[in-house]
């Protein structure tokens, strides 16, 4: 039976899954938590909050962990900063006061590192019985629409459950979450499963699932059904096979560039793609790369 969803509910809340350890980024992560590692003057996280508070969302849910408590402290007021900043007319004063004041932020601490799928359900009392939308911080996805108004919109339409997904290359399937299913518009399609790190020949599809997630609260009654995997993880990818078998799902392919923050690499990458794409910065970095590169022939 298809779970009664209103099309028109504005989605207010936002759960960003921050509570690994980080271990790619050892031994830096001991005392830094990646999501706070900088991309030019901004941490990983606030690319995710910055398109939340964009898409409206007011309510941040922080899913963490003990000894992250610089993320949550990253949003909170200063006013000894503020101060400081605005004796010295400094122009970063705009944006430290906006940081700190553009969404509620509800730290949530995830007591075992038991999965994705288990940070989402630690989420559960502080969701309520609302829909809302869950972020990878590391998946930085930026376009124009934002991948959270693609998915929002796409919610509106279909008043169901909606994964976001990008199409890869075939080759590059067996490293991803795939979705299956039928389209049911152009860039929309209704779930029938999801395969995990699928052969290139067995994929069903070349669409991998990065998000975000916009999900109705009976994902939550799936998540405390689910059995654990490996390692005694619960899989939001087992999660959303279950609430596809009860009601209608779907995946929405983005319309987006994809950086993965994930990676020492990835994240050195990132920073200097976006580097690109600012005006205060891109010139000089321009004229590094230039450089650089007659260095290296």
């Amino acid at each position: 039976m298809q779970a009664t969803v209103q099309t028109k509910t504005q989605i207010k809340t936002a759960v960003i899954t921050a509570a690994g350890f980080g271990t790619r980024f050892l031994p830096v992560s001991k005392a830094v938590p990646k999501e706070m590692l900088a991309l030019i003057d901004k941490p990983v996280i606030q690319y995710a909050v910055d398109q939340a508070v964009e898409a409206g969302i007011e309510r941040i849910i922080l899913i963490t962990s003990e000894g992250k408590e610089a993320m949550e402290a990253y949003f909170h007021i200063l006013p000894k900063l503020e101060e400081a900043l605005q004796n010295r007319n400094s122009p970063k004063l705009a944006e430290v006061q906006r940081v700190s004041r553009m969404a509620e932020i509800i730290p949530v601490i995830q007591e075992l590192p038991l999965g994705l799928g288990h940070a989402v359900l630690c989420a559960k009392e502080a969701v309520g019985n609302e829909p809302f939308i869950v972020y990878l911080p590391d998946e930085i996805l930026l376009g124009e629409p934002s991948a959270t108004r693609q998915m929002i919109d796409s919610f509106a339409r279909l008043g169901t459950s909606v994964i976001g997904v990008k199409q890869v290359p075939a080759e590059d399937v067996g490293r991803y979450g795939v979705v299956a299913g039928e389209p049911v518009s152009g860039n929309e399609i209704r779930l029938s499963h999801t395969v995990e790190k699928p052969k290139p020949a067995e994929a069903p599809s070349d669409l991998a699932i990065f998000g975000p997630y916009v999900f109705t609260p009976e994902i939550f009654d799936c998540l405390e059904n689910i059995t654990p995997g490996a390692g005694g993880e619960l899989q939001l990818t087992d999660a959303i096979d279950m609430l596809a078998k009860r009601t209608p799902v779907h995946a929405c392919r983005l319309d987006v560039h994809r950086y993965d923050a994930g990676t020492p690499l990835g994240l050195l990458e990132t920073a200097v793609e976006l580097a690109l794409q600012r005006p205060d910065y891109a010139d000089d970095v321009k004229a590094w790369i230039k450089d650089l590169a007659q260095r290296l022939d």
